[in-house]
């Protein structure tokens, strides 16, 4: 089954390329619509049915579009050939169309006929590398009203940015598990669809504000989507006390899976680095990141955080002013978010439902949401960048504990060999003396004995001295580091 298709999309990638060779492509600006060739076919299925194309928002770095949309012609529509306005997102959506409504037409001859690549009048190129690199990884326009349509077959909620109609994205995780619970609900779609509000998912600046549940269930993944926000005002994620105790992950109510939320937090300060926005956009995002993490006893969360907290401090020296004057100042709000953010974080009991119960002006991102203000933020700010820099003084100190152990260990180890040598050679040659008459060879061999004595007597003194470092070399004169422990 695989490897058919495979064959399939190579098939189709060879008829593409020679529709594009035989036509002529003139780049098209961003939500541009046309009507037939050289991006939608002509007189299919019948003479006079011209099919209609859009293009989307998003430009790959080949500079083609990665969002482009195909119509059916209005006599298919009138037909009864659509459910909604006749939408497809995806190759995957129109073969399926096909398959269902003209069984016997040959697919790869319906793509031949026309391009479904659409090349862009927008340069695909960015004067930041690394900002191209990480936007063309995340989409950074939210979706219009526009976006969401009836398609003929996929998503239930009628989403066409939904990822069940993009074959790349269909290819990327293993099959999802099946669900005979919330995926019966009418127009609820479990890709694009929260589990916890039902209400559909936004994938603007890379979909940092949902999740979906990778957790493995036998041989395929949960496949369920939440937002953030709402599991976290369900204490289904961040960090957590009771019974469900939680550490920097989210839960999934369908699985009970558990996600770790780190990477999902960098994930969110790399693309506010990335991205060219307002402030009260990173301000959000950065907000969310810090309430995944807060109250998290892992180093790396603690990192993060500190990490975020300085982007935030930089968020606050540039758009401050702003800030300010879009969200007020309640000085109520400033002095009792800290207690609010505290529930959350110190650790939520779960007890039944309770969760659930909370509303919407409970949510924790909204109490954490910058009405703290700046002069708050600068508190918790360098309350965080403390914490950072004790631990950070803490491991450094840990680890230059381990070189300094590791170097005694080995000088000692070390000098210990050399006068256990010292000792056995000094017994043979006592030994191989009173083994002989008195003689000149004798007297020889005496002086050797007194020279050996000596030197042993030297080398003890020199083991004396290194066995101050038992003190740590803190304690020990820089002379006898320097000397005996190249320091």
């Amino acid at each position: 089954m695989e490897s058919e298709s495979n064959s399939n999309n190579h098939d189709f990638t060879n008829a593409l390329s020679h529709s594009n060779n035989s036509l002529n492509l003139t780049p098209v600006a961003p939500e541009q619509s046309g009507n037939g060739l050289p991006y939608a076919p002509e007189n299919f299925p019948n003479s006079g049915d011209i099919w209609r194309w859009r293009t989307g928002k998003r430009v790959a770095a080949n500079g083609n579009f990665r969002d482009r949309y195909l119509y059916l012609p209005p006599r298919l529509i009138a037909a009864g050939h659509s459910s909604g306005r006749g939408g497809f997102a995806s190759k995957l959506s129109v073969e399926r169309f096909l398959k269902e409504s003209f069984p016997d037409i040959d697919v790869l001859d319906f793509f031949a006929k026309f391009s479904w690549t659409i090349p862009s009048t927008l340069p695909s190129g960015n004067t930041n590398p690394i900002g191209d690199v990480l936007l063309q990884q995340f989409e950074l326009e939210k979706q219009s009203e526009s976006d969401f349509l009836c398609d003929i077959d996929g998503c239930k909620a009628g989403n066409l940015m939904c990822s069940s109609l993009i074959l790349e994205e269909e290819k990327k995780h293993s099959p999802a598990m099946p669900c005979d619970i919330c995926c019966t609900e009418l127009n609820f779609c479990r890709e694009c669809c929260c589990i916890l509000c039902c209400k559909t998912v936004d994938s603007a600046y890379g979909g940092y504000s949902y999740i979906m549940c990778k957790v493995k269930v036998g041989d395929n993944i949960c496949g369920h989507v939440a937002h953030m926000e709402c599991a976290l005002r369900a204490h289904m994620a961040g960090t957590v006390g009771g019974m469900i105790g939680l550490d920097a992950e989210y839960y999934c109510r369908r699985c009970d899976g558990r996600t770790e939320l780190i990477s999902h937090a960098n994930k969110i300060l790399l693309v506010c680095e990335a991205i060219d926005s307002e402030g009260d956009i990173k301000e959000k995002m950065l907000n969310l990141g810090m309430c995944l993490l807060c109250g998290s006893q892992k180093a790396a969360a603690k990192e993060l955080m500190s990490r975020i907290a300085l982007a935030m401090s930089k968020l606050f020296d540039e758009f401050g002013s702003l800030l300010q004057l879009k969200r007020g100042n309640n000085t109520e709000d400033i002095l009792n978010v800290d207690d609010k953010l505290t529930a959350h974080s110190a650790g939520f009991s779960i007890n039944g439902s309770a969760a659930m119960d909370t509303t919407d002006d409970e949510s924790p991102l909204n109490h954490l949401d910058v009405r703290i203000g700046k002069k708050y933020f600068g508190y918790r700010s360098e309350s965080l960048k403390l914490e950072a820099e004790v631990d950070q003084v803490l491991e450094a100190l840990r680890k230059s504990q381990k070189y300094e152990y590791n170097l005694a260990e080995e000088s000692l180890n070390e000098h210990k060999k050399y006068l256990q040598n010292l000792y056995q050679q000094l017994d043979r040659e006592k030994s191989e003396l009173a083994s002989q008459p008195n003689g000149s060879h004798s007297g020889v061999l005496f002086e050797t004995v007194k020279e050996r004595k000596e030197q042993l007597r030297r080398e003890l003194m020199k083991f004396e001295n290194m066995k101050r470092v038992a003190n740590g070399f803190g304690s020990t004169s820089k002379d006898i580091l320097e000397k005996y422990f190249g320091l």
